[in-house]
Formats: C-alpha cells, structure tokens, sequence
C-alpha cells in the first residue's frame, strides 16, 4: 500500500514546538516527534522496547534531547539508544534501542524519511518556496484535516477536478465550467493535468480575489502531482480573451500523507499570485476567507463524499473491480500506473 523510500509531511514546521513531544500516526507506525536542543527536529517510533509505553503519552522530553518513557523511566537519547535506566544495577540492555526517522525541516515543512535511513538523501525531497518567500499576507493558514480514506482515493479526487462544478458548484466551480479543455503531461516522475474554461460566470472563490462583480471570466487549472503525495494546483481567472497574468489566482498546495490504507493526513495551503492591491485590512480579510473556504470545501465536500466512497470500495458484497471510465479519468488511470511502477520498482 505504501511507498517507502520516500520523503512525507509529516506536520508543518510551526506545529512542533519546544519541550514537547508530539505524536503521529504515519503509514501505520505511531511516531514521536520532538526538537532537539539546536532546534532541529527528531523523529522516534513511540514505543519504548521495554513494556511497550507511548512516550507521547504522558512522557517528557528532558535536557540533553532525551526522552523519557511515562511508565518506568527509561530514557533514550535522539538517536535511539538507551542512555538511563534508574533501577538497580542500571544496566543499559544492548536491545533497549528505539528506532528512529530521518526528518528535515525545509519550505515551513516537517519532511519524514520511512525507508532505509541509508537512502534517505535530503536532495530528493520537493521544493515548495513559494510557502516561505510570498508575502505572508498572500499565504493562507497552513491547515490540516485527517480524512477516512485512502490517499490513494484523494490523489485521483485532486487529479480529477472536473467534479469541482458540481461538487463545489458555486465555491470552485459552477454547471458552467463542466465542459472543459482537458490535457494530461507526464514528465519524469511529475503528472499534469490542465483544464481551460473560457468565458464563464466567475465562481465564489474566485470572485472573492478577482474584481468582485460576479462576472464572465476566463479560467484555468493545472495540477502537478509529484511522488508519493505532492500537489500543486495552479488556478485563477482573467478576463475573457485576456492573458494569464493579467489575472489573478492561487497556488494551491495540497500533501497527503497516509496513516492507515483508509485514513490520510491531509496538509494545505494556498499562495496568491498576481493579487490585486488591497487594503491591508481587506488582505486580512480575504486570506481568511480563502483559508475558510479551501478547508469547509475539503472537509465537508471532499472529505464526505470520499469516505462514502471508501466504504463503498471497501464492501466485499459490491463488486467494485471494474470502474467505468470516462476521459475525465486519464490523470487518475496514470497515476496509479506510475504509483504501481515506483512501489514494484522498490519491491524488486
């Protein structure tokens, strides 16, 4: 079900503070992460060899980046190794070791390594710059939302966004932008999908960062999927027969991460582009409501119909071995092709 070598969210930067340890369940395994007295942050698996205690529950994180298991006291240092035990002899058992995680911090992310360490080259990992160098007026709250369903499921649901005019009709899109220009690029290990939709009335998000008139508006959307769970949609609207960048719209950056084949941790955040001059009062306002409307669209949209949709698939009375599939579906058909090649690969 998962890639392993290969680099996750794990939690946005600023979610992990100091002095604290804090857990998360990741491709199945419970884990625990803290920053080290550098301010660097560390990743162990939450569970204490001895009797198998949580470390995040109820554990402390001491001087000299050692954590410290709730139920008899144990501590392990940041590389894994049991550095005190405090009963009598106060021996250090050769198998009191806890295994830990390569993390690194970059673009305001906490990114996981849950492969072999030995492989696990910081180079590798995706670069999203536009998170720390945009005006932070034109960033939205980084949020996160845990989904039940598959983040498989979710990846082709962000492919696919033809279901935006009817799922988000009004917020994302409308009945107009259904009939769409569809085009899929595969490069590398990159997948595009682009959809152009001239001339229709202008949706509520867009709207909102546009010239507020309700008006006919050019509009487009290309998203990039980059393995195993990296998105970036760029969306917007400009006039009608106008160029791109003489309109205005948002980076959406979308990260899933699974926690079991049915549940995924889900980090987002949109970045304006070519924002109109505001108001510092009005800038405020409108990041906020994009922040609003981005997560009750994921959440009470998405996130509902893809958990019915999981239960669906997951029903052993329903056959649901041959999907019909439209042309809407060459993104989604791709990417499981190449999220099969890159798991088969590793396998072998």
């Amino acid at each position: 079900m998962y890639l392993l070598n290969a680099w996750y969210v794990a939690m946005w930067a600023d979610d992990l503070g100091t002095g604290v340890l804090e857990p998360r369940k990741l491709l199945d395994l419970p884990i625990v992460f803290f920053r080290r007295e550098d301010g660097g942050p560390a990743a162990m698996l939450d569970i204490c060899p001895h009797r198998f205690a949580a470390f995040s529950v109820l554990g402390h994180l001491l001087p000299g980046d050692r954590v410290q298991c709730p139920y008899h006291g144990l501590e392990f240092n940041a590389e894994g190794e049991c550095v005190h035990n405090p009963h009598r002899p106060g021996n250090l058992p050769s198998a009191a070791t806890v295994r830990i995680f390569p993390v690194v911090e970059q673009d305001s992310i906490l990114w996981i390594w849950m492969g072999d360490p030995a492989k696990a080259d910081p180079a590798t990992i995706a670069r999203f710059p536009l998170l720390v160098e945009s005006s932070p007026s034109h960033i939205s709250k980084r949020d996160h939302l845990t989904l039940d369903a598959s983040y498989i499921l979710i990846t082709e649901n962000l492919l696919d966004l033809s279901h935006a005019s009817i799922l988000h009709d009004g917020i994302l899109g409308n009945e107009h932008s259904i009939d769409a220009d569809i085009a899929v690029e595969q490069q590398g290990g990159t997948l595009s999908v682009t959809r152009l939709t001239p001339n229709v009335p202008v949706p509520g998000m867009y709207d909102l960062m546009y010239r507020r008139d309700g008006g006919m508006v050019d509009m487009w959307t290309t998203m990039t999927w980059q393995a195993p769970g990296c998105m970036v949609n760029d969306t917007g609207v400009t006039e009608v027969g106008g160029a791109k960048e003489d309109g205005t719209g948002i980076y959406g950056h979308h990260f899933l991460t699974p926690v079991t084949p049915t549940e995924t941790l889900y980090h987002f955040c949109a970045v304006r582009q070519n924002p109109p001059v505001l108001d510092p009062s009005v800038e405020v306002d409108v990041r906020e409501q994009i922040s609003a409307l981005r997560r009750m669209a994921f959440s009470e949209q998405d996130g509902r119909v893809i958990a019915a949709q999981q239960a669906r698939v997951l029903n052993p009375a329903v056959d649901t071995s041959r999907p019909v599939l439209l042309k809407i579906d060459e993104a989604p058909v791709r990417y499981r092709r190449m999220l099969d090649q890159l798991m088969t690969a590793e396998r072998s």
